[in-house]
């Protein structure tokens, strides 16, 4: 568990870009922080390993005060993600998996082991081991993220916008990944990102931040969608142009989902034929994907 007991962080230049935040996020599940750019939402991130340190208040993990924790054994036990993968550049995909282990005593022979083992847990053929990053896409290289980032066995993930980089259909995909492995490997995942509907489709618990870090809702996807706490949250979901409203329609024998503007968003059911092809996917918030 993360608590974040009254946090505060001024800048040097003066800008408050957290004020007095708190929040608890519980153990083994997915919470994410959401909001417009200069919400606060990465520093908040950040202030968990100490890439950034609070000017006011405390982190707890556990019983453990952050601060009082010496910053690189913290960051090395702590698994984390970013937008843009952040791989060495110089180093082939096996070594940027095994690189973290290697620093923490875990000998050369083992750790690439454990990095191939890796590489199929988030779905990378093994053939890819010895390229460097230059040589994949940009949903390969963010894959090799996540593998590097869980390469410590982290209790805590950390996720920086690590899909905001790719093109829509890589990112549909990798979001994918996120949710099995999750179900998979059920880590304590804090995730930032500006888009809405990727934190309602990942989400357990969604905070939605305004200017200074400041709480506007925090709940499930479902509470959210159900009751937006006041205006703002309701533009900021769309509840206010009604694109959170799904109804259903009744068409050639098939029950399609519509939304407000009466544009089709899906079916429900596998229909004739299918197989084990998912139909239309209802997620946790009520709205379609």
């Amino acid at each position: 568990m993360i608590s974040f007991e009254h946090v505060s962080k001024r800048f040097d230049d003066g800008t408050l870009a957290v004020d007095d935040f708190s929040l608890t996020i519980p153990s083994r599940s997915t919470t994410v922080f959401v909001g417009s750019s200069g919400c606060g939402k990465t520093t908040l991130l950040r202030m968990i390993n100490r890439m950034v340190d609070p000017s006011e208040g405390r982190i707890v993990i556990d019983d453990e005060v952050v601060s009082a924790v010496d910053p690189v054994r913290l960051r090395r036990r702590i698994g984390y993600v970013m937008q843009n993968s952040g791989l060495l550049p110089h180093r082939t995909v096996i070594d940027n998996v095994a690189t973290v282990p290697m620093l923490t005593g875990v000998n050369k022979k083992q750790a690439r082991a454990d990095a191939l083992t890796l590489l199929d847990t988030v779905g990378l053929d093994r053939a890819l081991a010895d390229r460097y990053p230059s040589q994949l896409s940009g949903g390969q290289q963010q894959r090799v993220g996540v593998a590097r980032g869980l390469a410590i066995d982290p209790n805590i993930l950390l996720m920086d916008e690590p899909f905001g980089a790719v093109d829509p259909l890589v990112r549909a995909e990798l979001q994918r990944e996120l949710l099995r492995l999750q179900r998979d490997i059920a880590k304590t995942i804090v995730f930032v990102t500006h888009d809405i509907d990727e934190a309602f489709l990942l989400g357990d618990q969604v905070v939605i931040l305004q200017k200074g870090g400041h709480i506007a809702q925090v709940g499930t996807p479902a509470e959210i969608v159900a009751n937006p706490a006041d205006d703002f949250v309701a533009q900021f979901i769309g509840a206010d142009r009604g694109q959170r409203t799904l109804h259903v329609e009744r068409v050639d024998g098939r029950d399609v989902v519509v939304d407000e503007s009466g544009r089709p968003a899906g079916v429900l059911g596998a229909g004739p034929g299918a197989g084990d092809r998912p139909g239309l996917d209802i997620r946790k918030d009520g709205a379609s994907t």
